[in-house]
C-alpha cells in the first residue's frame, strides 16, 4: 500500500478520497486553487499546496504542476477523482512516466475508450451491442443526411471527444440538419478542442442504465450491478438509483456480462463504467465507458457494501480483487445531487456565502459534501455542492426517507435544488418509477414552477419563516426564544424550524387534509 496519495481535485469528490485515504492509513495530500483555501478538503488533508488561482484552466487543470507538486512531497500516487483531468490519456500517461503510479485504469484504456466513435469500433469488435449509427466522425451534412435516410428520424448527433450533454443534438429532418450540425461541432470545439461529430439512431422514451465495473491488474473484472440515471435535464443526471425497477435478475446477468466484455477489450484495470441505452422492450445498446470513479459510485457502494474508492486505490497499489462473482444489490439506495441553482429561475447558477448549513441525519442518510457554513460559492467551479443519498430496504421506503432527508436539509444564504428533488420525489411518476430520459423535460415546468400557493398559505409560510429567523437569531445570542432566558452553549439545540418553502409545503398538506 502506498504511504503517500496526492488528490488531484476539489470539493466533495477530494474529500471522499481524502477519507478512504484515511481508513486505507494513507497519508494524503490535498492542492488547492486561491478560491478554495479555506475548503474542506484543504484542512482535512494531511498536507495541502497551492496550485494557482481560481480558474481551472490556472490550477486544477494543470497537470505538469500536479506532477511537481507530488513529486515534491514524495507522494507516490495521484488519484484524479471526476472531471478535470480524470479522463486525460496524456495525464494518466504523464504520472506513469513521472514515476507515479495513477490511481485509475491505464493511459492505453482512456484513450480507447475517451473517444465515443473509438470505444463504438472497440464494442462492436467485442459484440456489444450498440445504438445504430457511425463509428467514425462526420464530414459534412450530405453525409449526415444519407446516414439518417438509412437509420430513420429522428438522429442523435453526438461530440466524439467528450460528454454531459456538450455537442449533442437531436436532428427530426433533414431541413434542421446543417444548423444542428453546425452548432454541435462548434460546441464540441469550444468543450473538448475537438469538433468530431458522429451520428446515432435517436430512441424514444429509453432509460439511462449504466454498469459499475471493478477489474483488477491480475485478470479478474466484475460488475457490480446496475445504477438507473434516467432522471436528467439537458443530458446530465440529477438523481441516481440502484437498482433499477426496470432491470430484471437475468437482464442484470446479461448487462453485466456486455459491460464486463467492454472491459476486457480494453483492456481495463481500475473502476469504470458502462453506459446504456435501455428501450421499452428490454433491449439495451452501448453509449460509452466512463473510465473512471462516477459521481453517482455511492449508490453503488450502499447496495453492495463496497467502498470503491478504496478499492481504486488498492488496485492500484496491486491487490487483487477478494471476489470473482458479479455481486447482487441489497436494498435500495438514491441520489439527489445538490447543486447551486435555482430551479424556479431556469436553474440559473447562485453565488454567495453559505450562512447556515443544517444537515439531516437518521437511518440509511449518508451525506457526500464539500461544503459548511461559510463557505463561498462562485462561478468558478461546477455548481454541484453536495450528495444526498439514501439506503433502504425497498423502493418506497428509500422514497420515503429521502424525503425525509431533504425536509431536514437546510442551506441558507444560496439557491439551491433541493425543492426540486423534493418535488421529483412526490410525483406519481417517480414513485411508480414509470420515467425515461426524456421524462424530466417534459414535467420540467411543473415540477421546477409549481403552482403558486393561495393567500392564506402564503401567510403561514411567512409567519414559520420570521419565527424561525428569529429563532436562529435568538440562539445566536444565547437568548431562549420562548422564555428570555439566556441558555448558554451547552444548553438543548431548539426544535428545526421550517424554511418558508417547508412550511407552504405543511400547510398544503394541512389544508388538503381538512378539505
Amino acid at each position: 500500500m502506498f504511504t503517500k496519495l496526492l488528490v488531484a481535485n476539489r470539493g466533495e469528490i477530494a474529500l471522499r478520497i481524502i477519507r478512504a485515504c484515511q481508513e486505507l492509513g494513507v497519508r494524503s495530500v490535498a492542492v488547492y486553487s486561491d478560491a478554495d483555501a479555506q475548503a474542506p478538503h484543504v484542512r482535512e488533508a494531511d498536507e495541502a499546496v497551492r496550485i494557482g488561482p481560481a480558474p481551472s484552466s490556472e490550477s486544477y487543470l494543470k497537470g505538469d504542476v500536479i506532477i511537481e507538486v507530488a513529486k515534491r512531497v514524495g507522494a507516490q500516487a495521484i488519484h484524479p477523482g471526476y472531471g478535470f483531468l480524470s479522463e486525460r490519456e496524456w495525464f494518466a500517461r504523464a504520472v506513469r512516466e513521472a514515476g507515479l503510479v495513477w490511481v485509475g485504469p491505464p493511459a492505453e484504456a482512456i484513450a480507447a475508450m475517451g473517444s465515443k466513435t473509438a470505444a463504438r469500433t472497440l464494442a462492436i469488435s467485442a459484440g456489444v451491442p450498440v445504438v445504430p449509427g457511425t463509428a467514425q466522425g462526420l464530414t459534412d451534412a450530405g453525409e449526415a443526411r444519407t446516414i439518417a435516410a438509412k437509420y430513420g428520424y429522428p438522429v442523435l448527433l453526438k461530440a466524439a471527444a467528450g460528454g454531459g450533454g456538450k455537442g449533442m443534438r437531436i436532428v427530426r429532418s433533414d431541413a434542421e440538419m446543417v444548423g444542428a450540425l453546425d452548432s454541435a461541432r462548434s460546441e464540441a470545439r469550444k468543450a473538448f478542442g475537438d469538433d468530431a461529430v458522429y451520428v446515432e439512431k435517436y430512441i424514444e422514451g429509453p432509460r439511462h442504465v449504466e454498469i459499475q465495473v471493478l477489474a483488477d491488474a491480475h485478470g479478474n473484472c466484475i460488475s457490480l450491478g446496475e445504477r438507473e440515471c434516467s432522471v436528467q435535464r439537458r443530458h446530465q443526471k440529477m438523481i441516481e438509483e440502484a437498482p433499477s425497477v426496470a432491470v430484471t435478475p437475468e437482464l442484470r446477468r446479461r448487462m453485466g456480462d456486455v459491460a464486463v466484455a467492454a472491459a476486457k477489450a480494453a483492456g481495463y484495470v481500475n473502476a469504470g463504467t458502462c453506459e446504456f441505452l435501455l428501450d421499452r422492450e428490454g433491449n439495451f445498446y452501448f453509449l460509452e465507458m466512463n473510465t473512471r470513479i462516477q459521481v453517482e459510485h455511492p449508490v453503488t457502494e450502499l447496495v453492495t457494501g463496497l467502498d470503491l474508492v478504496q478499492w481504486q486505490i488498492r488496485i492500484a497499489a496491486g491487490e487483487k480483487l477478494p471476489f470473482t462473482e458479479s455481486l447482487v444489490p441489497r436494498g435500495w439506495a438514491i441520489e439527489c445531487r445538490i447543486t447551486s441553482e435555482d430551479p424556479a429561475n431556469g436553474f440559473l447558477p447562485s453565488t454567495g456565502r453559505i450562512e447556515h448549513l443544517h444537515l439531516p441525519t437518521g437511518p440509511g442518510v449518508r451525506w457526500d459534501g464539500g461544503i459548511e457554513a461559510g463557505s463561498e460559492v462562485s462561478l468558478f467551479y461546477d455548481p454541484m455542492l453536495a450528495k444526498l443519498i439514501v439506503h433502504a430496504a425497498t423502493r418506497d421506503q428509500a422514497i420515503a426517507r429521502m424525503h425525509r432527508a431533504l425536509l431536514e436539509l437546510t442551506i441558507d444564504g444560496i439557491e439551491t435544488s433541493r425543492e426540486f428533488h423534493l418535488r421529483v420525489m412526490e410525483h406519481p411518476d417517480w414513485q411508480s418509477g414509470s420515467i425515461s430520459i426524456q421524462w424530466l423535460e417534459q414535467h420540467l415546468d411543473e415540477i421546477a414552477n409549481p403552482t403558486a400557493p393561495d393567500e392564506a398559505i402564503k401567510a403561514a409560510a411567512v409567519a414559520a419563516a420570521l419565527v424561525a429567523e428569529r429563532d436562529r437569531g435568538s440562539r445566536a445570542s444565547g437568548v431562549n426564544a420562548s422564555s428570555g432566558v439566556g441558555t448558554g452553549s451547552s444548553a438543548a439545540a431548539t426544535p428545526a424550524q421550517a424554511t418558508g418553502a417547508d412550511a407552504w409545503r405543511r400547510a398544503s398538506r394541512l389544508e388538503g387534509l381538512r378539505s
